[in-house]
């Protein structure tokens, strides 16, 4: 059973969906990504069936409209409304996968508010201020964002498939590489005028440049888990995810699959889903 809610407030109208029994023995699991909007956890809400499972669509995203007029996402914006949502179930502790941005966004919510969380796990944050290579990093995401503006979303998400999928850190063979060829990619050619995809603009900008208040993540009582992907370690949001993890005195928690390993047939990317929700069952309740 789902049910839509929408929490209203005076910048935006957040819809979350609670999936499952209301209420269980275990305390609520929020999913949250960031581009990615609810529909994109439905296969691993399913694995779920014994909990209260709530996913959200971001502020400006999917179902989640905007009245403050503006265009960013910024990770602090984002806890403030995850932390309205935890309120309308009924408060915290809650338990928390984010994916992603949405890891970004969860470790926020921990920072300011951090009686919210029982245990996050921050699956693969994309933080680009943690690797060793930040500054070649920064370059290499600018190029995308370039590539978008000059052409169109296929050029720009061929770009980003490149430099998601650059194995180390980017050095010259990197950017000696030629523009990546969205045709190969089977990705569009054609322009379609628009240049608003929050992937592929400045828009996100403020998620992969978010600095980590660790003193603060670390006195927390939120258990923090951070995870990365058996088969994406070595690109960047894996590498993103092994140096978070080391800022706040861990190592990184090894799911199964990649940066999507969760994923069933949402978005064509698909991961090993049920390998992924035993893992993060695992996780939540040792």
């Amino acid at each position: 059973m789902t049910t839509t809610h929408t929490l209203e407030t005076p910048e935006a109208d957040i819809v979350y969906d609670v999936h499952g029994p209301v209420p269980t023995g275990s305390p609520p699991l929020l999913l949250v990504g960031q581009p990615m909007t609810a529909e994109g956890f439905g296969t691993l809400a399913s694995h779920f069936p014994d909990r209260t499972v709530v996913t959200y669509d971001p502020r400006g995203l999917g179902r989640s409209v905007r009245k403050d007029g503006r265009e960013d996402h910024v990770p602090a914006v984002q806890a403030g409304d995850l932390h309205a949502v935890i309120q309308a179930l009924g408060g915290g502790p809650v338990d928390v996968f984010g994916s992603s941005g949405g890891a970004v966004a969860a470790l926020a919510l921990v920072t300011a508010h951090p009686g919210d969380v029982g245990t996050l796990v921050a699956h693969e944050p994309p933080l680009v201020r943690s690797l060793p290579d930040a500054a070649a990093a920064e370059r290499a995401g600018q190029a995308v964002r370039d590539a978008y503006q000059a052409k169109e979303f296929g050029a720009g998400m061929a770009a980003f498939f490149a430099m998601a999928s650059w194995p180390g850190e980017f050095t010259d063979d990197y950017f000696a590489l030629p523009p990546a060829d969205p045709a190969q990619a089977g990705l569009p050619t054609e322009d379609d005028g628009r240049r608003d995809d929050p992937l592929l603009t400045d828009r996100s900008l403020a998620v992969t440049t978010y600095r980590l208040d660790v003193e603060a993540l670390t006195a927390a009582p939120t258990r923090i888990v951070v995870a990365v992907g058996a088969e994406s370690r070595d690109v960047f949001t894996g590498r993103a995810a092994i140096a978070t993890a080391a800022l706040l005195g861990q190592e990184a928690t090894v799911f199964p699959s990649h940066h999507g390993g969760f994923l069933g047939g949402e978005h064509g990317y698909a991961g090993q889903p049920e390998a992924f929700a035993r893992k993060l069952r695992e996780v939540l309740e040792s």
